[in-house]
């Protein structure tokens, strides 16, 4: 039996999580994928109280502006600055997050890194029971062979959706104030030595 599930994620002004592009410093604009998805995961946690400490700012997800979006990002590039080669390591983005969780006192997540080197089955399920949790999936993709993936080379981008097939999941990817469909399967085909992965998140108290 096939499976679907979609979060229930948070709008911007009609788009869905943030856009880097509304970010106003070249470096950030360009290159603060990781940053952006990493706010975006504080915003969509921030929503239960646990997690409230996350977003420094009053939340009110039915109000959120570009502007909020925006301030957010300046208070989260610190930890996920952008650099040369980008943040292309899945431990690099979990020191930073670990570092902004310190800094706005909440420790109450555990982040793990999983390689896009593991077997598709492993991958597809590790998100899949993400998803199931109620916790959208960090995700970083490096070189793919595929040119209709090219705007996600080398970038960061959350999941918040699979739908099962026979032979494959289809994920749902926000990025850019964007939601899209892909294979998984293909997604973690790349074809390349370097496989990225994702960043699985959860609560201590589970």
């Amino acid at each position: 039996m096939t499976s679907k599930k979609v979060l229930n994620y948070f709008m911007i002004e009609n788009a869905p999580g943030g856009n880097q592009d509304w970010l106003p410093e070249w470096d950030m604009n360009m290159g603060g994928c990781a940053a952006v998805t990493a706010c975006d995961v504080c915003i969509f946690l921030a929503r239960y109280e646990k997690f409230s400490k996350l977003f420094p700012f009053n939340l009110n997800p039915q109000n959120l502006t570009r502007m909020d979006f925006v301030r957010f990002a300046a208070v989260m590039k610190p930890y996920l600055t952008p650099r040369y080669h980008g943040i292309d390591f899945l431990e690099t983005y979990i020191c930073g997050f670990y570092d902004y969780c310190k800094k706005v006192d909440n420790d109450s997540l555990i982040l793990e890194g999983l390689s896009g080197k593991v077997d598709y089955e492993i991958f597809a399920q590790a998100i899949k029971n993400q998803i199931d949790r109620n916790f959208p999936v960090p995700y970083l993709l490096l070189n793919h062979h595929d040119i209709k993936l090219d705007d996600f080379e080398w970038h960061w981008f959350n999941l918040a959706g699979y739908e099962e097939l026979d032979n494959d999941m289809n994920v749902l990817t926000v990025t850019y104030g964007e939601y899209q469909w892909f294979s998984l399967r293909n997604l973690h085909e790349t074809r390349n030595e370097r496989k990225g992965g994702i960043i699985r998140i959860f609560d201590k108290g589970e």
